[in-house]
């Protein structure tokens, strides 16, 4: 058993580490949760730190809009119940990256006032820990 999780920790960091931001925005005035989601694409940006990444490094990927009484709703019902609302055809985030999205969300509607947040994520922190 060992000797498969040490093979499959060497392929993981063989494999090219994946960083992606994602920006959800609450919009109270139109009852509705945005999120987008970019990730840098360019082979020669991988390379780069990820402190040295700017705005315009990432590629727009995608965009989910969800209605705030379906969110509000989900929240009620729990980390689970909201993650499983979150996670679209478009945007499926892993299970680390689905909770810190989902707790921003529960961050945004606790707050009274509409906001935005930016999550960034790199694969390179989850080999590390």
């Amino acid at each position: 058993m060992k000797e498969k999780i040490s093979k499959h920790i060497n392929r993981t960091k063989r494999r090219k580490n994946m960083r992606q931001k994602y920006v959800i925005s609450r919009n109270g005035a139109k009852d509705r949760l945005k999120i987008r989601e970019y990730a840098i694409i360019d082979k020669d940006m991988k390379k780069v730190t990820s402190s040295l990444l700017q705005k315009g490094s990432f590629s727009f990927l995608c965009e989910e809009t969800y209605e705030s009484k379906m969110i509000v709703s989900s929240i009620s019902k729990g980390m689970n119940a909201l993650i499983a609302i979150l996670r679209t055809h478009n945007i499926f985030p892993i299970e680390p990256y689905a909770n810190k999205i989902a707790e921003s969300v529960m961050a945004l509607y606790n707050s009274s006032e509409d906001g935005s947040v930016e999550l960034f994520f790199d694969d390179a922190d989850l080999i590390s820990a």
